[in-house]
């Protein structure tokens, strides 16, 4: 029995552990590959189906019904484009009586002096003279940005809505989903679990699919719209479609289908309320990754714990007992 509790001997135990380690490793890398794996097949569909409103695009416009269109589009362009023209010399006229545009708009700092940026004039919707960086002395350069940052305060907003509201419909029991925190998404899928859309039992939107095909999907659904967005002032019209605005408000029935910005003094007016709620979704998105790092919980629930206890239930009193 001694001789039986005895330990192995070392160039045993040194073999096996070894063999015991490198069968793991082996293990932990196929797991690893098994979430990233995709098939050519799977690829090519993601492919396919982003394809298809571009393909149906093209289609109409090289067909009868978009030669149609396209002529009765040159039937009322020339209003439109006077109409369109009219509108942007009104909105000029409403920034320039605007509080919140111009020489007196608000500044970052408000009444403490400071030696603002002489190049940030107040012409673009949320200019409050922040500039410490110097990025927009280059009026192309200053363009840029703001078309990029009118870009990701969008998606951010849009992106935030997506983490609050099924988390807060969960915990109200009006709709339960499989599982309701934005994080514990991703996480499930890197560990190979199968993803349904919405919540949605069984409907699956390359939710059985691997990371890169998730992936993919992600970067065509995000880049396609705004690609669209960007090329679509003029791209449409084969179709006898025609925008009167910009790249970054493009307006028409397309894309302010309630009609949000036939006022140009209220236009000019939600522009400035859009990019300063898209800053703040910014801003909100590094509480979220900061929350779920320290928390592991969503934001609805870490806010319902704060008001329930503010005075334990802080960044102060989380970090002291970590």
């Amino acid at each position: 029995m001694a001789l039986l509790l005895r330990s192995p001997p070392p160039h045993l135990t040194s073999s096996s552990s070894s063999s015991s380690s490198s069968s793991g490793r082996r293990r932990r890398i196929r797991s690893l590959a098994g979430r990233f794996r995709a098939s050519w097949q799977e690829l090519a569909g993601v492919l396919i189906f982003s394809a298809i409103p571009f393909a149906a695009v093209k289609a109409v416009a090289n067909s009868s019904l978009g030669e149609r269109l396209r002529r009765r589009l040159e039937a009322t362009k020339k209003a439109a484009v006077d109409s369109s023209a009219r509108f942007q010399a009104l909105a000029r006229q409403a920034r320039e009586a605007s509080f919140w545009y111009g020489r007196d708009r608000p500044r970052w700092l408000g009444p403490i002096p400071y030696d603002y940026p002489p190049y940030l004039t107040g012409d673009f919707p949320g200019d409050y003279g922040f500039d410490l960086a110097g990025l927009g002395k280059d009026p192309a350069a200053f363009q840029k940005y703001f078309n990029f940052e009118i870009l990701h305060a969008r998606w951010a907003m849009l992106a935030s809505v997506g983490v609050i509201i099924p988390e807060l419909l969960d915990l109200l029991g009006i709709v339960h989903f499989v599982e309701p925190v934005w994080w514990k998404v991703g996480y499930a899928k890197l560990q190979g679990d199968t993803l349904d859309y919405l919540g949605i039992p069984g409907l699956h939107i390359a939710g059985s699919q691997g990371v890169i095909v998730i992936a993919v999907c992600q970067a065509l659904l995000m880049v396609g719209p705004e690609y669209a967005r960007y090329c679509g002032i003029e791209a449409l019209e084969p179709l006898g479609i025609y925008l009167p605005g910009d790249i970054n408000y493009p307006g028409g029935f397309l894309f302010d289908p309630l009609g949000l910005s036939k006022d140009p003094v209220a236009f000019e007016e939600l522009k400035v309320k859009e990019i300063k709620n898209g800053r703040l979704a910014m801003v909100a998105w590094l509480g979220f990754y900061i929350q779920a790092a320290l928390t592991g919980k969503g934001p609805v629930q870490n806010l319902l714990e704060h008001v329930s206890d503010p005075l334990h239930n802080n960044a102060i009193s989380l970090i002291t007992t970590m």
